[in-house]
């Protein structure tokens, strides 16, 4: 990284991890508490191993790593290489991990290219016969057996003798036992698609078949042996896979399938079992509009037991707890922000454990720019069951900042456990006696503190030393509120040169995303270290980022916004973006570029040709170009069908305005992009020609949705700074 005077290359612009960012992950706690587990590399790349380290001692210890230097993604299973894809990830050596949950002794679970490893007792990882190519493996609580996918099939391994049971059968192409479909993984936050009965004896498991919809082919002409890879990718409008949710016995046997009710087109977007072995699921329409917790019994009927309907639409959590008691802890949206709820083991409300009121003298102060606001209950983290305390992540100090809370489940007031301005996450022990704050701010990269269950600071676990915004030599941008058009608060922040010459007005870039279910302006080290944006600035530009009405964490009626109608209201923020930034003196709004990837991308395409007179350079990454052409259940929730809204779907798509373009447009994609297909910039480039309007086009023929190569990462960065030095 560059000293304090030093200026950013487009190298450092380029690499991963990020300055400050080498950062220990996947926190956790040993099942006796006596050490904390963690993911990291001590070589500073993106090459991970497993470490322990002593709470008591401080000493550290290697368990699993390092891996081999060429560890590399050329290595893996497609099935894997989609899967990080899914889950944006971009590490490589040790990835996961996990701990027996109620095993009487310490048993860990590494998975690794050659198999599944397994350590009892502290004693060196063994690799169990028998699981090269095992897909999402899960220990069993006792820690005795592991569950796994191959080959479209769920097996059991005992991890004593290595006896291996294949639970399923029937796979094919298109069709999948104990895998979550692609929606599920894509657009449901669901990763998993088989659960282990809490004591072992069953596994529950999602059977998807996708062998109705069409195959999407997406060819790799990049490489020195083309090949074509074939997806069941189901369109807006179009068929989803068909559901199932079965039961097994672990030991082997037939199946038993629940009853998911009439309707054969939903979404099983959650299952867990009870403590008391009762198996439940959460059953979303296909219009995400109508979400049901149903528990089954022995003979797979169904009873409801919340019943949620939600206008326009439900946004998922993973805040659902069944505890020892019987009682139902979970978060909602019913009253449009959402907060923690208790519930009897029949589904009850028996009360409302957090509130979105603020007292009349309090307003949202440094976090969320001295604007008086709801709240919201971000993430349920963890519950101590005997001393009845919920602890949670939530906005109450302000929308820029996460702090920590724990509130009685009896009600009560809501404590505050940590109190270092910036963004705070944690990982609680098993006894909720302590946790780990992993906090960061803006100023501060991240570091690890050790707290007891009050917030008690007991110790620095991860100090991240030198790892500042000064010592590093990089400028935090700026916060500001501004109103949008209707006079709602939007937050923004500003990168911008070091030293303001007076007079001078400098050109403007904006950085967006837009969409909804993400947040961009946060008091927390990833936005200081956006070396782009860094880079830009010392480079003389004004680069700005602004969460538009319909972005995350403000409560449902503000995401709302985008209902029926996307590409229109985050457009009209942005513009009012700009017009803020006239009035600051320093701002050249006669010469704005605007970049963006993915929902950015298509935000980037919607403001070049809607927003023509104020926007004059784009490069949109990756961008949906019209809403028919993505995915279900994404795009429905927002959107409903292209059958029923054909004219919002009209109105949103960027095809429809391409005879508005009059700046320089730059369209970037990756040609074996399986999530955004690159059918959508072919679409545009049609629509572009067919209007005679000029474009600039690069492509990156072997590169997904998530941009990896290191080469090709730099590569674009230079492009993309040339294109707004030369147009700009």
């Amino acid at each position: 990284m560059s000293g304090p005077h030093e200026k950013l290359t487009l190298e450092q612009v380029a690499q991963y991890p990020r300055p400050g960012m080498n950062v220990p992950g996947r926190w956790g706690f040993t099942p006796g508490g006596e050490s904390v587990t963690y993911l990291f590399s001590a070589d500073g790349n993106l090459v991970r191993s497993l470490w322990a380290r002593d709470i008591a001692t401080g000493a550290e210890r290697l368990l699993a790593g390092p891996p081999p230097a060429s560890a590399s993604e050329e290595t893996l299973s497609r099935e894997e290489e989609l899967r990080r894809e899914r889950a944006r990830l971009r590490e490589l050596g040790v990835t996961d991990y996990q701990w027996a949950k109620k095993s009487e002794r310490p048993v860990l679970l590494v998975p690794s290219g050659s198999g599944l490893q397994v350590s009892l007792d502290g004693a060196p990882l063994m690799t169990i016969k028998g699981t090269v190519g095992a897909i999402d493996p899960h220990l069993s609580p006792d820690g005795t057996r592991i569950a796994f996918v191959r080959d479209g099939e769920l097996h059991v391994s005992d991890i004593a003798t290595g006896e291996l049971v294949q639970l399923t059968s029937g796979a094919e192409d298109g069709l999948t036992h104990g895998l979550a479909e692609f929606i599920a993984q894509e657009e449901l936050d669901q990763d998993h698609g088989f659960w282990w009965s809490p004591d072992g004896s069953r596994i529950a498991y999602i059977e998807a078949d996708s062998r109705h919809i069409p195959i999407f082919a997406i060819a790799h002409t990049g490489s020195p042996n083309p090949e074509t890879e074939p997806h069941r990718y189901p369109f807006a409008g179009q068929s989803n896979a068909i559901l199932r949710l079965g039961v097994v016995s672990a030991a082997g046997g037939e199946t038993r399938w629940m009853d998911l009710g009439p309707d054969p087109d939903i979404y099983v977007a959650r299952v867990a079992w009870r403590p008391d072995g009762v198996l439940t699921a959460q059953l979303l329409s296909r219009d995400q509009r109508h979400l049901r917790l149903v528990a089954f019994d022995a003979r797979g009927s169904a009873t409801t037991l919340i019943d949620e309907r939600r206008d326009p639409w439900l946004n998922l959590d993973h805040d659902l707890r069944f505890l020892e008691s019987g009682e139902i802890l979970c978060s909602s949206e019913r009253t449009g922000f959402r907060h923690l709820y208790l519930h009897d083991a029949h589904g009850k409300e028996l009360r409302q454990l957090t509130s979105a009121l603020l007292p009349l003298s309090r307003t949202v102060g440094r976090g969320g720019g001295g604007v008086r606001a709801e709240w919201i209950v971000t993430r349920l983290i963890a519950v101590d069951e005997p001393r009845r305390i919920a602890y949670f992540q939530a906005t109450r100090e302000g929308v820029l900042e996460r702090h920590l809370y724990s509130v009685s489940l009896d009600g009560g007031d809501i404590r505050q456990l940590t109190a270092e301005n910036g963004w705070h996450d944690a990982t609680f022990s098993r006894d909720c006696s302590r946790f780990l704050d992993i906090s960061s701010s803006i100023h501060e990269a991240p570091t690890v503190t050790l707290r007891a269950a009050d917030g008690t600071t007991l110790g620095t676990v991860f100090a991240n030393e030198g790892a500042t915004a000064d010592a590093l030599g990089l400028s935090p941008p700026e916060f500001v509120t501004l109103p949008a058009e209707d006079g709602t608060p939007l937050f923004g922040s500003i990168y911008r040169p070091a030293e303001l010459e007076p007079g001078r007005r400098y050109p403007v870039i904006v950085s967006v995303y837009g969409g909804p279910h993400a947040q961009r302006v946060t008091d927390d080290w990833s936005q200081t270290v956006d070396l782009r944006a860094q880079y830009l600035a010392q480079q003389g530009y004004i680069v700005f980022k602004l969460d538009n009405r319909g972005s995350a964490n403000r409560g449902l009626a503000f995401e709302a916004f985008l209902n029926r109608a996307m590409g229109s209201v985050e457009v009209a923020d942005q513009v009012t973006g700009v017009r803020f930034l006239e009035t600051l003196g320093y701002a050249d709004t006669n010469r704005v570029g605007i970049h963006g990837w993915s929902y950015g991308g298509y935000m980037t395409a919607m403001a070049m040709l809607r927003a023509p007179d104020v926007f004059k350079v784009g490069v949109a990454g990756a961008p949906v170009t019209d809403w028919d052409g993505y995915d279900t259940g994404y795009t429905e929730r927002y959107m409903g069908t292209p059958q029923a809204n054909a004219e919002a779907y009209r109105e949103s798509s960027v095809l429809t305005h391409v005879e508005n373009l009059r700046g320089k447009l730059l369209l970037v994609h990756g040609l074996v992009d399986e999530n955004v297909h690159f059918r959508h910039t072919s679409r545009l480039i049609v629509a572009l020609t067919e209007h005679q309007k000029e474009y600039d086009l690069l492509v990156f023929p072997e590169e997904r949705h998530m941009p990896r190569d290191a080469k090709g990462l730099e590569y674009m960065e230079r492009r993309l700074v040339s294109y707004f030095e030369k147009n700009l």
